[in-house]
């Protein structure tokens, strides 16, 4: 019998978690530094950044609609075990970095709202391992919608902050695709690197290749039917994102740059804004940090678990004792930090300048999966797509071998 032919709305979903990468506590924290320190001048790395991962997001879902497998699956089916091993380390330490920005996130954010101590919101920060294994009870789908009201969350904030900075329209347009030598100044290439970290990030293509096999199932419909729809819920999902991570430099340029208020902390662009925007708009800045952190969280816990099932199988995983040994190695050093007196924001920059040096790793098995026609069959990328691909993975890898030039030779 012939199976019904579904709605296209069905197939909208699976790029709504991954665009909450795309707006977690780590692009706060990059966005903000580069607004507050260089103005507009790396705002078109944003909108760069967000276009290179339209276009590998949608390959990611394209590899996981043409075979049926998600990218981790794939990695342990067609490399050597010396490379596997390669690949799973670099992605193990690429979720760390992702999983101790958000857990820094959340916990700033109880700092600032309710005025808890760092140590101990970092310490009520494990609560959110309940929220997410309680959301592992229910359908993908559901867990699409709780995101899908955080993302509003977050967007409605900076709908706000941008309306009580009021920035330039025109020059923010203009800076938004225009780029600029701003990037060679000072210690812009770090903080560039660290937006294109916190942009791309390794854990979302995991995450897209997997999600998007929920809306196969048993279905025989059309698979390009399926890319199609998937490639639009994509470049609307990540065009979201993009507004939203642009609207925070743009918020940021336009609040501090030029003044005293050079933002070297989260909490100072918190305190900051008090008496430069007012109440409603520390407090919504503060609303939308919680929810950037408790929404890439869950997100970055469900690629995790994709990663480690992929290289493992799923019948070698707790995902509960996952959850928690997880969550334990990003709290000990991030209370270590904090001890210490390292500024949370300079530990948010790291971790994504950490989490764009792992890409490449990612990124070049992507690729090579999606060009491969025995594996994609029809819906193997065409040469154009091709070259534009390996073209993106080759500025990564140079900006990454530009950043390391410039730590090793000051």
């Amino acid at each position: 019998m012939k199976l019904k032919r579904r709605p296209f709305w069905f197939y909208f979903g699976p790029a709504v978690l991954v665009s909450v990468g795309y707006m977690d506590p780590g692009n706060w924290a990059t966005s903000l530094e580069a607004g507050s320190r260089y103005g507009y001048g790396l705002l078109w790395i944003v909108t760069l950044s967000s276009a290179m991962a339209m276009l590998v997001q949608v390959l990611a879902a394209k590899l996981g609609i043409a075979t049926g497998r998600d990218l981790a699956q794939l990695m342990r089916e067609r490399y050597q075990k010396r490379t596997r091993y390669l690949l799973l380390g670099s992605a193990v330490v690429a979720m760390m970095a992702t999983d101790l920005a958000e857990f820094l996130g959340v916990a700033i954010a109880l700092n600032l709202l309710f005025g808890i101590p760092l140590l101990v919101a970092l310490l009520l920060t494990f609560i959110d391992v309940l929220l997410i294994l309680w959301l592992g009870h229910h359908s993908y789908r559901w867990v699409e919608s709780f995101i899908l009201v955080f993302v509003a969350t977050i967007g409605i904030v900076y709908l706000l902050e941008i309306f009580l900075s009021h920035p330039n329209p025109s020059t923010v347009a203009f800076r938004a695709f225009v780029p600029d030598a701003t990037i060679f100044s000072g210690n812009a290439l770090f903080i560039a690197i660290g937006i294109l970290g916190a942009t791309i990030m390794p854990h979302n293509l995991f995450l897209h290749s997997s999600s998007v096999l929920t809306r196969l199932g048993a279905n025989q419909e059309n698979r390009k039917r399926i890319l199609r729809l998937n490639v639009i819920d994509t470049v609307i999902s990540l065009g979201v994102a993009w507004l939203i991570n642009g609207a925070i430099l743009v918020m940021a340029a336009a609040t501090f740059f030029g003044g005293t208020d050079i933002v070297s902390d989260i909490s100072q662009a918190y305190l900051t804004l008090k008496p430069l925007l007012g109440n409603a708009a520390a407090t919504a800045f503060g609303v939308g940090l919680l929810a950037s952190g408790l929404a890439s969280s869950t997100t970055g816990t469900l690629a995790g678990q994709i990663v480690l099932e992929g290289f493992f199988g799923r019948a070698h995983i707790n995902r509960v004792s996952l959850r928690l040994l997880t969550r334990l190695a990003t709290m000990l050093p991030a209370m270590l930090a904090i001890l210490l007196s390292v500024r949370p924001l300079s530990l948010l920059v790291l971790s994504q300048v950490i989490l764009s040096l792992q890409l490449p790793f990612t990124l070049v098995p992507l690729v090579r999966f999606s060009a491969d026609k025995r594996l994609m069959g029809a819906l193997v990328n065409r040469p154009a797509m091709n070259y534009l691909a390996w073209l993106i993975a080759g500025f990564i890898i140079l900006l990454n071998i530009s950043l390391l030039i410039q730590l090793i030779i000051p």
